[in-house]
């Protein structure tokens, strides 16, 4: 398990083309677009790789096999030497891999559903990432406009990067606030005048965009990040991009709040904590 120089990160290109689910975070990184790592089994000819979004958003794929590698993953996973200070969430591909890191862990792996104790070291949770699918019908059903006194949304790129506080903010998925105003996009939604949540682009590929939200902890429970998500969503229709949504299926909030936009669970797949 050996780390890429960034001139070697197009040896993933055609692995990462083959999976058959969302994989923009990685790709960001491949295209040297924003921070990350790429491990490899190997230098000249590498054949498994594990890809790091500097967010924490990782993927291990490739061939399975190479034990040598998969004993190197086994303790940076369990991080035996205390080299990681912030957890990773690592989706696989091919499925083989499930199987391979069962074995491998043991009983370190344990399913969310059972970690009562919320044990975070020396083990890897296994939880479920939902991959969702937008039915613009189901959308434009449900999400009318509202004519809210106390409420603005306005397209703010940069003050959503220099301003939004959170976990799922701007600077956490873009390299700089230059990048972010000529590349992303972001609406930000004023609660009497105050910014209370923003939705934006985490990653742009081709015709897809993938959202991200953040709401001001004082202005939860009021139905604002489903209204600046909408104006989101409008924009990607109006210029013909994909919106694209993704989390944890036992994040309970995203999952909701994904349906009421229009998104439908479509893929359930393995998503460990390391």
């Amino acid at each position: 398990m050996i780390l890429l120089n960034t001139d070697h990160y197009y040896k993933a290109e055609p692995y990462l083309k083959a999976l058959p689910f969302n994989k923009l975070f990685a790709q960001a990184v491949i295209d040297k677009r924003v921070a990350g790592r790429v491990y490899a089994d190997e230098k000249e000819n590498p054949e498994t790789f594990y890809i790091i979004h500097s967010y924490g958003m990782s993927l291990l794929m490739g061939n399975t096999t190479n034990e040598a590698f998969n004993t190197a993953f086994k303790a940076y996973a369990l991080n035996t030497h205390d080299k990681r200070n912030n957890h990773e969430w690592v989706q696989i591909y091919p499925a083989e891999w499930e199987a391979v890191l069962k074995d491998l862990f043991q009983d370190k792996l344990i399913d969310s559903a059972v970690n009562i104790r919320q044990l975070t070291k020396g083990v890897v949770e296994r939880n479920t990432r939902v991959n969702f699918r937008f039915n613009h019908e189901k959308y434009s059903g449900i999400n009318q406009p509202d004519a809210n006194s106390k409420i603005k949304i306005i397209q703010h790129t940069q003050q959503a990067y220099n301003q939004m506080t959170g976990s799922v903010v701007p600077r956490y998925f873009w390299d700089s606030a230059d990048d972010f105003k000529q590349n992303g996009i972001a609406y930000c939604l004023y609660y009497e005048q105050q910014l209370a949540a923003t939705a934006f682009s985490s990653f742009v590929e081709g015709n897809q965009l993938e959202l991200g939200i953040e709401t001001v902890p004082q202005f939860r429970g009021k139905g604002l990040a489903q209204k600046v998500c909408a104006a989101l969503i409008d924009y990607c229709l109006a210029n013909n991009l994909e919106p694209i949504w993704a989390c944890r299926l036992e994040n309970t909030g995203s999952y909701v709040l994904a349906q009421k936009l229009g998104f439908e669970p479509a893929l359930l797949l393995p998503y460990y904590r390391i």
